[in-house]
């Protein structure tokens, strides 16, 4: 039954995390679109991995990372303050290149299926 509600938890981090993101001012993060693609809690719920991706690449990922460590502070507060945790997880950001894959997987299967359409024509 713990697991139920640790993935409960992890995603009101997410959404939470999501909503900080805004109010952010460093310039590694402000200016381009950031996604938390998931955050996996640890069951005792001391450790939160959040994965961070980025539309811009994976290289802005990981400056958008840099920069979420250094505002570690001012997030955990908000997450503690906004979910009334009785101890906030240390958070460990962690760059996720899954959406420029994905990207990229959706690119070759367009590829395949033009290749099929004009194959069909001939």
């Amino acid at each position: 039954m713990a697991g139920f509600k640790t993935g409960r938890i992890a995603e009101d981090i997410r959404r939470e995390l999501s909503v900080v993101i805004k109010e952010l001012k460093d310039p590694r993060i402000a200016g381009e679109i950031i996604t938390i693609m998931r955050c996996d809690l640890s069951n005792d719920m001391s450790h939160c991995k959040v994965y961070v991706s980025s539309m811009d690449g994976f290289e802005n990922a990981k400056q958008a990372v840099k920069g979420f460590e250094s505002a570690s502070g001012y997030i955990k507060r908000h997450i503690s303050n906004s979910l009334h945790l009785r101890k906030c997880p240390e958070l460990k950001f962690i760059a996720d290149n899954s959406t420029e894959h994905s990207a990229h997987i959706n690119q070759l299967l367009k590829e395949i299926s033009d290749k099929d359409d004009t194959n069909e024509h001939d």
